[in-house]
């Protein structure tokens, strides 16, 4: 029994030592295969394609990438495949699986590896396949976009295969989708072609719609009725995306229209005055923004990206003091007589346009966004661009710090006891004058911080602020003059009334639409739409 048990042991030991060497002799040798890929014609290259797909090591992506592209030789002295890139009057050789330098060459020592079409396709559905097992979430997810876009019959099996191992949720979608889009390209079972209808038509957006439409035009007639159903569903979340999408434009042109318009109805309900060079502000905001930026660009570039800390409050304090200025230089003199106050600052306006034109040039000034501040993303069917993202943050921190102050400092009592009666708050001590030049240099300070929010969106011009003003006045006299709370229920208004009426009548005509309404509306509401009833008493 003992012998037996050596003689089994002895013959399976003499079993691994054959069969060891005849694995490895048999094992694909990468390198090998690569230079197999200048070897004979077409169908040979496609042959040794197929082979460095099948052996799964992820260099071959590089090779079979830089195939595609034309970067392959022969190097005609030993037939070996090279990664060749002009050098001077030759060639420099690097090895294009370690990227290892193997010398230069003239032009007449290496041969271009050739690629038709055809090659060219299967090499594109071969780096789709391997880079869908990439540790790397980033390329997997490029690479299943990729094969979503070719939809090839021939990449189905490897996207199950890396369907079956993915655990990223936002990549599983896109493989999922990518492999209904397949399956509705093949001869596959109707009820397999029901349930790829079904995951298509799950995503709900336009890409998906297309999908559905193309395949209606062949799909047998028993599959017809669950297509139609799918782009029948889609119809109904597009719809209904369509108006969530118009409802952030909406908002978003509202943060815009409040940043721009919540200082004019601090100015305007606490004195009265009507300041036309309330755009002009905005446009100086602006102006300081580009000219930090320019600063740190030469002297500190390395605190470019925080640029917008400095900006804001320097864009504040620079129109605030330019507003206390025309105030005391100007309007306190015109107190009580609202055609030469409109006259004046309107003059005002030409003025200090004239002189930024002067220093800066007419042209159109442009200010770079930081990097958080570039880019969309998407959330279901909305686009939302993080630059707008960012103003509608940043105009609801504006408006809740002018509630703060309001509502909550010595100032702000004064100036809401100016605004319900002047002469009452003179007569409790209150010094009016003073009180009248720190709100109009409050709200000109805001209209800078306006300034700021729109470089990020918009040029930078000495008449920007003009494409503003109206639109201004409209939200302070619908909201209620000298109402922050007014003021923004109609930004939210005027916004978002002008994004729903523009697919329909026009930018132009939606807005003269929205005028229109407003010139009504105060015809019922003099006051606007939440009146201040102490300015009654100085009637």
């Amino acid at each position: 029994m003992a012998i037996r048990l050596l003689r089994l042991i002895a013959f399976l030991i003499a079993s691994l030592v054959v069969a060891v060497p005849t694995a490895m002799a048999q094992a694909p040798d990468i390198g090998a295969l690569v230079d197999a890929l200048g070897q004979g014609g077409f169908p040979q290259r496609e042959a040794a394609v197929n082979a460095l797909v099948a052996i799964g090591d992820p260099r071959a992506v590089g090779v079979l990438q830089a195939l595609s592209d034309g970067n392959l030789y022969v190097r005609k002295a030993d037939s070996k495949v090279v990664l060749a890139a002009k050098a001077g009057s030759g060639f420099a050789l690097t090895n294009p699986l370690d990227g290892a330098d193997l010398g230069a060459a003239a032009k007449a020592d290496i041969e271009k590896i050739k690629v038709n079409n055809g090659l060219r396709g299967k090499i594109g559905v071969a780096i789709g396949q391997m880079t869908l097992f990439s540790t790397d979430p980033k390329v997997r997810l490029s690479a299943a976009q990729s094969i979503l876009k070719t939809a090839d019959p021939a990449t189905l099996d490897g996207l199950e295969k890396a369907l079956a191992t993915e655990t990223d949720p936002a990549i599983k979608k896109v493989m999922e989708l990518a492999q209904a889009v397949i399956v509705l390209k093949t001869d596959a079972p109707l009820e397999t072609k029901r349930a790829a209808v079904a995951t298509v038509a799950s995503h709900g957006d336009r890409d998906a719609q297309t999908v559905l439409l193309a395949a209606l035009q062949t799909a047998p007639d028993e599959l017809k009725p669950a297509i139609q159903d799918g782009l029948d569903t889609i119809a109904r979340a597009l719809q209904l995306w369509s108006v969530a999408q118009n409802l952030v434009y909406g908002v978003s042109l509202a943060s815009v229209l409040l940043l721009a318009a919540i200082g004019l109805a601090i100015t305007f309900g606490v004195m009265g005055v009507i300041n036309m060079a309330h755009g002009e502000m905005v446009m100086l905001g602006a102006y300081v923004t580009f000219m930090v930026q320019n600063v740190i660009a030469t002297y500190a570039p390395g605190l470019t990206e925080y640029a917008m800390a400095f900006s804001i409050p320097l864009a504040f304090l620079f129109t605030a003091l330019v507003g206390v200025g025309i105030e005391r230089g100007v309007i306190r003199w015109l107190y009580g007589r609202p055609l030469e106050t409109l006259l004046a600052t309107w003059g005002i306006s030409l003025i200090l346009q004239q002189a930024v034109r002067t220093i800066f040039g007419a042209n159109n000034r442009l200010v770079a966004p930081p990097s958080w501040m570039t880019g969309s993303f998407d959330v279901g069917g909305l686009a939302i661009t993080s630059n707008r993202m960012w103003i509608v943050i940043f105009a609801i921190i504006v408006f809740a710090a002018l509630q703060l102050v309001l509502n909550r400092t010595a100032l702000g009592l004064q100036m809401r006891a100016v605004t319900q009666n002047r002469r009452m708050a003179s007569a409790m001590g209150i010094r009016t004058p003073f009180v009248d030049a720190m709100t109009f240099g409050l709200g000109s300070g805001v209209a800078g911080l306006a300034g700021v929010a729109l470089s990020q969106i918009d040029n930078v011009s000495p008449n920007m602020g003009q494409n503003y003003i109206i639109d201004s006045f409209m939200v302070v006299v619908f909201g209620g003059v000298g109402n922050l709370w007014g003021t923004l229920i109609g930004a939210l208004t005027l916004g978002i009334g002008n994004k729903f009426l523009e697919p329909y009548a026009g930018a132009v005509l939606g807005k003269i639409i929205i005028l229109v309404l407003i010139i009504l509306f105060i015809q019922r509401r003099p006051r606007g739409l939440f009146a201040l009833k102490g300015r009654a008493v100085e009637q």
